[in-house]
């Protein structure tokens, strides 16, 4: 931990006369100044070390009538260094009787409160002695959250139109401290003995299984859980609520619930099954037994991010948990059980093993992220879940390309910072760097490190280093394996493996390399820089990364490997080749520049012959050659004379690279008054795909990704006009219409019904009818969705709408930002964010993925400088205290620069080498 260290407290602070010694004494100067005017006695945003709890007894009564709560918390504490101040965290509540419990009897503690670190000082009139035990009570009340975060108040609405009330929990990151009195970090582990108070009407859950219910004056319950296992602030949870459940018991004996609200409890049985299955993979694979008795699953009504991970209880959006055969899609399959893989890898990374601070989120998210891909590969082989893997890094490199990215391990200290962490670097970045890890050690090699990980620190916390360490030991011994010495030659060249050296070079600095190769015959001649879409060339120096480069060649299917640790190498081929590929399916997190003839000689594999790559190594390409273009290393017309081949693509990943790196482009054009050069590339991209459009049945058959590709095409299709999806998309709404909704559509083809149909006053109005009364979750989606891509600019209008009643206000960022994609709503979206900043910080809070999300997905389609200014000068009015200094602000103006640079600088390219392209498709057909 990075408080002050317990020597250096000594050094710093003058002991008391009795021996103790307040956590800042010596230093009253800078203290900060309490409530009630005095000196509050430590100075810093972490807590000291100085005492540590042991175990909490909580008991919360929530009034779901009232909206507020109380509760009573005793702590167990050891005392670890002489103290007269206990310092811990409280934050917008009221705290009243606080006792210390002493060997030599129960007296009353002075109570300070610093609001603007969220902390309490708890102030003995004797000396707290280091090694002696001492317990805290406190007493507090405080209203229930109008947020998703702390113990918050949800809510839902049955068929028959009656509101029903719920209290929920969401602590990650820093929102223990709003629910109950506690060291609300993550390396200040204890146990947890819960009591809920509750009417008879409701029920609760929490952590643990409850052990027995008491009867209370009053008519109310007292549900008393066992106690919890040594764990996080972050990771405690309780709920009070109507649910319904279902359960199953796994092969390991461990009781798996899902909850969800009464009328819903029919959506259950697809999660149920695959919680079952998981978490028996899980147990399997790290060798390690799931530790607690129970885990249970909670779908709650209104929920900001995806998913959380409390151990034992973990809760999601409902339309992360809840699935209906008959109306849910495959991409909605595939969303749920990744989710729910992703919430149960934490559960032994995260819950069982711990970061020991904010700042390596990473080793929690990273993991869990990568563990979505490994586990379903396993258990579910036929959702495909590799067809989706790479697109994860794309979206990581999408920040990490900025000048305000962030290293994957970087000091945060406020809360605020702490949010910002849960983004693309911490979950896709961390996940990608771990594939290239496990590709690079052998997946055996690999899986044996990181069961040692865990292992060794079971209920503990980490640094990055301690995993690199559990890696690094594996690899040397199996080094004397037979079966992976010819990988271990590949690599390291007699060199003594260091994996923290390799890793430190890719967590502790932001960014990732672009390699250049240039191919001489068979010398293949090597070079690293970092990739940066910037003017300015300063920011890419000084950078320098230990590169697992894998490649193959015309001349073999051989995967050969090198570990690149220099600014420029130079390796030797056998023989001649036609073409090289670097970065064999993308495994490895940098892109490739294939200068001289390099991309000529790429490009004709893939009009000749593109199936000798793999469909990953074909998306990477794609992806590659057009991102070169914004840095100005390739020409547009390379790349657009390599997206000439995908009108013979099928595979899901390339098919969606090719649409992810050529729709942009014209939307770009959408918000500049350019319709006739926007339509041509329009135009082009629906030539491009129209073979493979023809192709898609408007049914359900076929795999996960032929389905999920096929909803993607005639979508495409739909919004494009393109005719014969335009005509059957019209009619299939037509009809499922006058059936009032009754008629059984394709469930992949919806989307591209309900498009078209949202485009008339009419038909808007029939799918906002109903969204209102369905309660199948995934369809819903599906409808907002539709109507939030209408023409019509008053229904746009209506769509964002902050006061929850038809529409919840968990699902309003969503919608701000598809109505900013939306061509005739971009200027909405952005009117809307701004002109609600204040409420919107409030309800989703400062530095937290979903104000992120917003703020770059409602301004990253603008490409004038008239927009530029316009963004610049409301983030700039902005105090820090309304988000001034926020990360996504800097990604935002720099990605609108890009825009501006890349429009300069290709549209004169783009429309000639369209009109070129047009011309000799006329040609052709002639």
């Amino acid at each position: 931990m990075s408080a002050l260290p317990v020597l250096l407290l000594l050094l710093v602070s003058t002991p008391l006369t009795s021996g103790a010694q307040l956590p800042n004494q010596g230093q009253d100067k800078d203290l900060p100044i309490a409530t009630n005017g005095e000196p509050f006695p430590w100075g810093r945003m972490r807590l000291p070390t100085t005492v540590f709890p042991l175990h909490y007894d909580l008991t919360i009564h929530p009034n779901l009538t009232t909206l507020d709560f109380t509760g009573v918390v005793r702590i167990q504490l050891d005392v670890r260094e002489d103290t007269s101040a206990i310092i811990l965290h409280a934050k917008h509540m009221q705290i009243s009787n606080v006792l210390l419990l002493a060997p030599e009897g129960v007296r009353p503690l002075r109570l300070l409160e610093y609001p603007r670190f969220h902390q309490l000082g708890l102030l003995s009139d004797s000396v707290l002695i280091k090694g002696r035990k001492y317990e805290v009570q406190l007493e507090f009340a405080a209203n229930l959250s109008d947020s998703f975060h702390g113990f918050y108040k949800s809510s839902y609405r049955t068929s028959s139109g009656e509101v029903r009330v719920l209290a929920s929990t969401q602590f990650e990151a820093t929102f223990a401290r709003g629910a109950f009195p506690c060291f609300d970090e993550p390396a200040f582990k204890a146990n947890f003995t819960i009591q809920i108070i509750r009417e008879p009407r409701h029920i609760a859950i929490s952590n643990m299984p409850k052990l027995k219910t008491v009867e209370l004056p009053g008519g109310l319950l007292e549900d008393h859980f066992d106690t919890t296992v040594k764990m996080s602030t972050y990771l405690v949870a309780y709920i009070v609520s109507d649910f319904l459940s279902v359960s199953r018991t796994t092969q390991h004996g461990v009781k798996i619930s899902i909850y969800a609200v009464p009328e819903k409890i029919d959506q259950t049985a697809f999660a149920l099954d695959a919680a079952v299955k998981l978490l028996d993979f899980y147990d399997d694979y790290f060798d390690i037994p799931y530790p607690l008795p129970k885990q249970d699953l909670a779908a709650i009504p209104d929920f900001q991010s995806g998913a959380m991970e409390n151990w034992g209880l973990t809760t999601y959006r409902e339309t992360g948990l809840l699935f209906d055969p008959d109306k849910s899609s495959a991409s909605d399959k595939l969303g749920i059980t990744k989710v729910i893989a992703h919430e149960l890898a934490h559960q032994w990374f995260g819950n069982l093993v711990t970061m020991e601070w904010w700042n390596d989120l990473w080793l929690n998210e990273g993991f869990a992220k990568f563990m979505e891909f490994i586990s379903l590969d396993i258990t579910y082989p036929e959702l495909h879940v590799d067809d989706f893997f790479l697109e994860k890094c794309f979206e990581a490199m999408e920040v990490d390309s900025l000048s305000s990215s962030h290293p994957v391990s970087t000091p945060v200290e406020n809360p605020t910072q702490i949010q910002e962490m849960f983004d693309d670097v911490s979950y896709d970045k961390g996940a990608c760097i771990l594939n290239m890890l496990r590709d690079f050690l052998t997946p055996e090699a690999f899986e044996i490190g990181i069961i040692r990980y865990l292992k060794r620190y079971s209920y503990q916390n980490t640094v990055n280093s301690h995993l690199w360490e559990s890696l690094t030991n594996v690899s040397l011994k199996i080094k004397v394996i037979k079966f992976t010495v010819y990988r271990v030659l590949d690599w390291y060249s007699g060199d003594e493996l260091d994996v923290k050296a390799i890793m430190d070079t890719w967590t502790l600095q932001e960014g990732f390399p672009l390699v250049t190769v240039e191919v001489r015959g068979r010398e293949v001649r090597l070079s690293q820089e970092r990739y940066l879409k910037t003017d300015d060339p300063s920011l890419t120096e000084g950078f320098l990364w230990q590169i697992p480069l894998t490649y193959m060649t015309s001349a073999s299917n051989t995967i050969h490997r090198f570990l690149l640790k220099t600014k420029t190498d130079v390796l030797y081929l056998p023989e001649d080749v036609d073409w090289v590929k670097f970065n064999v399916d993308m495994s490895g997190f940098y892109m490739v520049h294939y200068a001289g003839e390099g991309w000529n000689s790429i490009i004709k594999v893939l009009q000749h012959n593109h199936t000798a790559l793999t469909s990953n190594d074909r998306a990477s390409l794609i992806h590659n050659v057009f991102q070169l273009v914004s840095i100005g290393k390739v020409k547009l017309d390379t790349a657009l004379e390599l997206s000439l081949y995908l009108s013979r693509e099928t595979e899901i990943m390339a098919v969606t690279q090719g649409f992810g790196e050529l729709v942009p482009l014209y939307k770009l054009m959408e918000k500049r008054d350019m319709a006739a050069l926007e339509n041509q590339m329009k135009g082009y991209i629906v030539d491009l795909f129209r073979g493979l459009i023809d192709k898609q049945e408007w049914s359900d058959s076929g795999s996960v990704s032929e389905r999920v590709l096929r909803s993607y095409l005639l979508l495409f299709g739909s919004v494009r006009n393109y005719p014969p999806c335009l005509t059957k998309a019209t009619q299939l709404f037509k009809q499922w219409k006058d059936s009032d909704g009754n008629m059984s559509l394709p469930v992949d083809v919806t989307m591209a019904v309900f498009m078209i149909g949202a485009r008339t006053p009419e038909g808007w109005d029939f799918l906002f009818e109903k969204y209102r009364s369905s309660l199948q979750m995934s369809l819903k989606s599906r409808f907002k969705a539709a109507m939030a891509y209408s023409p019509l600019q008053d229904k746009l209008k209506w769509c964002q709408s902050l006061h929850g009643e038809v529409m919840k206000t968990q699902d309003l960022p969503g919608v701000v930002v598809s109505v900013s994609k939306n061509p005739h709503g971009y200027k909405l979206g952005w009117d809307f964010l701004r002109a609600n900043w204040n409420t919107l910080i409030k309800k989703f809070d400062l530095g937290s993925s979903t104000i992120s999300h917003m703020v770059t997905g409602v301004t990253n389609q603008y490409s004038t400088k008239e927009m530029l200014d316009e963004v610049r000068s409301f983030f700039g009015s902005l105090t820090e205290e309304t988000g001034s200094g926020m990360r996504c602000i800097q990604q935002a103006y720099e990605t609108i620069e890009d825009n501006i640079r890349w429009m300069d600088n290709n549209l004169p390219l783009l429309q000639a080498w369209l009109d070129k392209h047009s011309r000799r498709t006329i040609h052709e057909d002639l």
